[in-house]
Formats: C-alpha cells, sequence, structure tokens
C-alpha cells in the first residue's frame, strides 16, 4: 500500500468535561472540554480507488457505510466539489464505549488523510464543518493537541500548552451504556459544571499538581449511573499508590489515572489486568510531540 496516504491517531482523555444543561437545535448539550492526546493509536490509510470503501480490522458490529469514517469520506467530498473514489482501511486499537473518542479518532484520521490526497488544509473552515457534522469530538482529532473546546465540544476556543505525562487506562468488564443513554442520564440527574478556568490556569503554568486538582467531568455520575462498575475502578484508581488523580473521561466506561511515573503506570495497569479490566499503561502526548 506505498500510494496511501497513511494516518496513526491517538486517542483521547477529558481532563475536563463539563456539560451544560438544554441542547442545542443538533440535539447537542453545551460542552467546556479540555482534550488530551493520549498514545492508544488507531491508524489510518487511503488510497485511491474506483469507488468508495472502507474496511476496519477488526470488524465493527455495523456495516462500515454507517461509520463516521464512511460519511466523513462522503461528506468531505460533496464539501470539495471531488467524487469520494477513495478505499479507507482502519486498523482499530482506541476501544469503543470506552469515552476515549475512537470511532471520533477514526473518522477525524480519515478526514486529515483525505485532505492530503486531495489538497486541502485539514483545518480549511470546509473541512471543519464536516467534522462537525459527524460528532462533536471529531475536530480535535484533526490536530489532536491538548485544547479547550466550546459550543457541544466541536469549536475550538484555544490550544493548550501540556507536559507528557504517564497514564493508566483501565476499563471495567462490562460494558456500560452509551454516550447518548449517558446524556439522557445527565438529563434526568445532572449537575451543573465547574468553570474550565482553573484547569486552564494550570496547563499553562506547567503546574502538574494542579492540574491533578482540578480533573472534572460532571458526566461521570451518569456514566457511573449506568455502569457501576465505572465507578469501582475510578475508585479503585484513586486508591493506587504512584497516581496523582483519576477520572472517568467522556462518557466512559474507561477511567484514566495520571501517574508520578511512567513505572508506576506500568504497576496500575499490570494490577487492574489482574483484577479482570482491560488495562493500558501509556502517556498523555505533551505538546512538543509529533502527532501525525
Amino acid at each position: 500500500m506505498s500510494d496511501a496516504v497513511l494516518v496513526r491517531t491517538p486517542c483521547k482523555v477529558n481532563l475536563h468535561l463539563g456539560v451544560h444543561r438544554g441542547r442545542d437545535e443538533r440535539g447537542y448539550h453545551r460542552v467546556d472540554s479540555v482534550m488530551a492526546p493520549v498514545a492508544l493509536w488507531d491508524d489510518v490509510a487511503v488510497r485511491e480507488a474506483p469507488e468508495l470503501e472502507v474496511a476496519f480490522s477488526p470488524e465493527l458490529e455495523v456495516a462500515p457505510e454507517r461509520s463516521g469514517v464512511w460519511r466523513a469520506a462522503a461528506l468531505l467530498a460533496r464539501a470539495l466539489g471531488r467524487e469520494p473514489r477513495v478505499r479507507i482501511d482502519v486498523v482499530a486499537r482506541i476501544p469503543e464505549r470506552a469515552g476515549l473518542g475512537g470511532s471520533s479518532a477514526d473518522a477525524g484520521a480519515a478526514l486529515r488523510a483525505l485532505s492530503e490526497l486531495w489538497g486541502a488544509d485539514p483545518l480549511d473552515g470546509r473541512v471543519v464543518g464536516v467534522a462537525r457534522q459527524i460528532g462533536a469530538d471529531v475536530a480535535f482529532f484533526l490536530d489532536p493537541r491538548t485544547a479547550l473546546f466550546g459550543g457541544a465540544g466541536d469549536v475550538l476556543e484555544r490550544a493548550l500548552p501540556c507536559p507528557e505525562l504517564p497514564v493508566a487506562l483501565v476499563m471495567p468488564r462490562a460494558q456500560g451504556g452509551s454516550t447518548p443513554e449517558a446524556y439522557a442520564e445527565f438529563d434526568r440527574s445532572g449537575k451543573d459544571p465547574a468553570s474550565p478556568e482553573a484547569l486552564v490556569r494550570a496547563l499553562e503554568a506547567g503546574d502538574v499538581a494542579g492540574l491533578a486538582g482540578c480533573l472534572h467531568n460532571n458526566l461521570a455520575p451518569a456514566a457511573r449511573a449506568l455502569c457501576p462498575e465505572v465507578g469501582a475502578v475510578e475508585a479503585w484508581l484513586r486508591g493506587q499508590p504512584g497516581v496523582r488523580a483519576a477520572q472517568v473521561t467522556g462518557s466512559g466506561t474507561c477511567s484514566f489515572a495520571l501517574c508520578e511515573s511512567a513505572g508506576a503506570a506500568d504497576r496500575v495497569a499490570r494490577e487492574a489486568r489482574g483484577r479482570g479490566w482491560r488495562a493500558w499503561s501509556t502517556k498523555i502526548l505533551g505538546s512538543s510531540a509529533e502527532v501525525c
């Protein structure tokens, strides 16, 4: 596949997720979201083909025609006045229903690769507009670096500096609820969010202790209500030696732990796997990291 455009995309964690009450005309809540890229990667390859084809490894539970990657190709082709004569291959390692942005990462990576193939800037307004049509987190993955997003979590407000930080990602055995189910639960029982400004200041100051003290996710109670094991994972992480702070990311089911060292992250992930949970020892990618 030497003629292919290759894009590697990280997953994300929400250092801050503040969901506001009420929905916009698209049915989305207003959201304040500080997302950071994490080194758990999917690979997306795009090459010219007689017609649009999308293939996933491993295969999705739904038809490829219903995926965000397919929509990305079809919508971007229309926006740029092209025909979507491409084949897109996705090697997926980011787990779904995790709050790590797996399907959004793949759609964003596909948009980046298609932009390169078709001679467009991935931050061109037409590309960003397509990303926002596909899903709230997709715009982040057009340039996956730590940033504050507003709107429905799809409008870039400002890029933010971030140090490289060891993290452990841990998922429960139970599948948990979907993102729509988590937001429906929030509508029933959610609380008003905190401001992201304290966390933004900690990032801008390079204050890791301050960052750890400012993690926030007011969608996490909904994730725990839908899957109590999410709460068990989160609480266990917070009690582990070498963990600075831990919380659920996005709508769950994954929780992440900011760790004092890579060794601490390795130990936490190893012990979590011993409990039957899925776990990874990895890192938040710092601002100077090459994200390709």
